[in-house]
């Protein structure tokens, strides 16, 4: 069945590796152009692709690149309509001649540590003028989908003596290991691999989190 969840493996086993990447479970491309024309070129030619599908992707149009976005919003994940509307756009891009720019795509996520979400979350809603997310009742949402998602992390007891929130960043799985070294490299030091290659948690000289994150599922 075209609308049934896709494993983000398998998902990037049936798209075109040139362009596409899995990251925390949305399908993405950026494709390079020599300016804004083509781009709009590119960005009306997968409209009409998409149109046809009834499947829209979220689509940022810059001076020399264009971000196509793609999931299935009905379920929440990735499905068959998604690798077949990517594997149309590939075409397309392929007969406009463009190719990726080069720029690794990531997602970056807040996370507030909280003994009580219930409480938390109006606060943070209001002082962002997020939404609630229709698809997972603990997260918040930018209404422009263009900032950070806000989630929060129950915890059995406070933690006094650490920074309670951290960023998530989601990267392709096989970019994952190089982030975490660079990281390594700049001064961090690694808390856990426990849940590698689900997550690492990294921290800075000060102690401030970061957890590397990618859409593959820990065994």
């Amino acid at each position: 069945m075209d609308g049934a969840a896709l494993d983000p493996a398998v998902v990037e086993e049936q798209v075109d590796g040139r362009h596409w990447r899995v990251v925390d479970r949305v399908l993405h491309a950026r494709f390079a152009t020599d300016g804004f024309t083509t781009g709009s070129r590119l960005v009306e030619a997968v409209g009409e692709a998409a149109d046809a599908a009834r499947h829209h992707p979220d689509i940022d149009l810059r001076a020399r690149t264009v971000h196509v976005r793609l999931v299935s919003r009905d379920v929440g994940r990735l499905t068959e309509r998604d690798v077949a509307l990517a594997d149309e756009i590939t075409r397309i891009a392929d007969d406009l001649g463009l190719e990726t720019d080069g720029v690794v795509p990531q997602w970056i996520t807040i996370g507030i540590d909280a003994m009580d979400a219930n409480r938390l979350r109006p606060f943070w809603k209001a002082v962002l003028a997020y939404e609630d997310d229709p698809d997972d009742e603990n997260d918040l949402v930018d209404p422009a989908r263009s900032g950070p998602t806000v989630w929060f992390q129950q915890m059995d007891e406070p933690r006094p003596q650490r920074n309670r929130i951290h960023l998530d960043v989601y990267v392709p799985v096989d970019h994952a290991e190089r982030r975490v070294a660079a990281a390594l490299q700049a001064g961090g030091t690694l808390v856990t691999d426990r849940y590698a290659p689900s997550w690492w948690v990294l921290a800075d000289a000060e102690g401030n989190e970061v957890c590397v994150c990618t859409s593959q599922i820990s065994e």
